[in-house]
């Protein structure tokens, strides 16, 4: 079951095409009624706008007043050379190009443009979110992590300043000390790392994806919130 603070549906929901310089992304844009912000899904290897899991967390977000952007990192074409040869899907400054420029189009469509931007990064994708996050500090306000390689960053992960959360499973072992590699290096002033008893790598088992959409949705509303709120202040001090 799907709880949130915001029950009533009258939104937007529409299939969108996000022209880049090199390439044309598909995604599913939602936007429940005022909406306080709205986060994009950077996917993990070998994944796409349909993950199931994915749009789980989304469902919930929407809950939540939250909007979101599930949309392909890779064209189909581009999908079909890395099935074949797995060659994109670690191609992080690539991934994160691609983040970036489908915020940038968040940042100017009518729609969205007066929204707070977050990003829920998986697996390979939080190494894209994290280096996208770090590429527009100024652009990004909160950035959620699950199963996530935070790893692949690399160097950005000490420019990150957006809050940051990373969620891992309690029996994903590699992936925790990746994680807490990844916490240490991080020098944003808000992160945290949870690890959630019982789950593996795709939080499979019984309950562990409802908490991480929750702990989700509980960073995102915090950081569009507070954010939102300095705004407002700052405003009033002119």
């Amino acid at each position: 079951m799907i709880t949130g603070r915001k029950s009533e549906w009258n939104g937007i929901k529409r299939e969108v095409s996000i022209d880049l310089e090199k390439a044309t992304l598909e995604g599913t844009l939602v936007l429940p009624k005022d909406a306080d912000g709205i986060v994009l899904f950077a996917h993990g290897s070998g994944s796409s706008r349909h993950s199931p899991r994915n749009r789980y967390v989304a469902q919930v977000l929407h809950a939540h007043g939250i909007g979101t952007l599930l949309f392909d990192l890779l064209t189909r074409h581009e999908e079909f050379i890395d099935q074949n040869t797995g060659e994109l899907r670690f191609d992080i400054p690539l991934l994160a190009r691609r983040l970036i420029g489908a915020t940038k189009w968040i940042m100017s469509s009518p729609d969205t443009k007066e929204l707070k931007v977050g990003y829920f990064g998986a697996s390979t994708g939080a190494g894209a979110a994290l280096l996208a996050a770090a590429e527009i500090p100024d652009g990004v306000s909160a950035v959620v992590s699950r199963g996530g390689r935070p790893d692949l960053a690399k160097n950005a992960l000490a420019v990150v300043r957006a809050p940051t959360l990373l969620i891992v499973g309690g029996d994903d072992e590699p992936v925790i000390g990746m994680n807490r590699d990844a916490l240490a290096k991080l020098k944003c002033p808000d992160k945290k790392l949870v690890i959630v008893p019982g789950a593996t790598h795709l939080f499979e088992e019984p309950g562990t994806l409802e908490e991480v959409a929750r702990l989700a949705a509980e960073w995102f509303s915090h950081y569009f919130k507070a954010e939102k709120t300095s705004q407002v202040q700052l405003a009033g001090s002119r």
